[in-house]
């Protein structure tokens, strides 16, 4: 991910939310393969719901948007959340025995209501640009995990129950799709912000970032 961006820019202004993030135990779980399988299966079953919401959101930055631009970049992400990401989710979820109709039946887990709906909220009452900025945490913080992970020599790989997710969000289909989704908030930031909006988009990004925090720990919890 290229460094002179926006978002990096907000990713290093929370730097130790972000770093709780994506080096969350959950996340270290599974890159050493010792996470419980119980909080896997509960975690994949209420990002299928949170995917479902993530695609609303697309939906609605296409509406915001005010150029033709805009409504293409906004509609390549749900694109990629509805057409990509949710096939290589469901797909993988066939794996450890949850069909999507199970999936789409269950509850909706508290964390992911306050996560999914400060989205959407964000979107609602800013401009397209805001709910770009909300979104970002968990598009360039899946592809950043997944990086991480491929890269690092202590990730184990042989005998490793989540190496197809790391695989997953390491792989080509899903990082060309994140630096999509980031390129198109560089674009909205030139065109609609100066300065003076930083301090807020800060705030919107490590909210979403914190939301994610507690989304893994929900996943963790789900063991207790």
């Amino acid at each position: 991910m290229r460094e002179n961006t926006l978002f990096a820019r907000l990713r290093d202004s929370c730097a130790e939310d972000w770093e709780a993030f994506v080096t969350h135990p959950f996340v270290q779980g599974i890159q050493d393969g010792t996470l419980p399988e119980a909080c896997f299966r509960h975690y994949l079953i209420q990002d299928y719901l949170f995917l479902i919401h993530f695609g609303r959101a697309y939906a609605l930055a296409a509406y915001k948007g005010d150029t033709l631009e805009d409504i293409r970049a906004a509609a390549e992400s749900l694109r990629v959340i509805t057409d990509v990401e949710m096939r290589l989710h469901v797909a993988f979820c066939k794996d450890w025995g949850l069909s999507e109709v199970d999936m789409q039946a269950a509850p909706e887990a508290e964390e992911n209501m306050a996560y999914t709906r400060y989205v959407l909220e964000r979107g609602m009452a800013g401009d397209v640009l805001d709910l770009h900025v909300a979104l970002a945490p968990c598009m360039g913080g899946y592809g950043d995990i997944g990086k991480r992970l491929s890269e690092n020599p202590a990730t184990k790989w042989e005998g490793n129950p989540y190496r197809p997710w790391i695989e997953m969000y390491a792989g080509e289909e899903y990082q060309e799709g994140t630096a999509h989704s980031l390129s198109a908030m560089d674009r909205l930031y030139e065109r609609r912000a100066g300065e003076n909006r930083i301090p807020d988009l800060i705030r919107t990004f490590q909210q979403a970032t914190r939301l994610e925090i507690r989304f893994w720990q929900m996943g963790m919890d789900a063991a207790a």
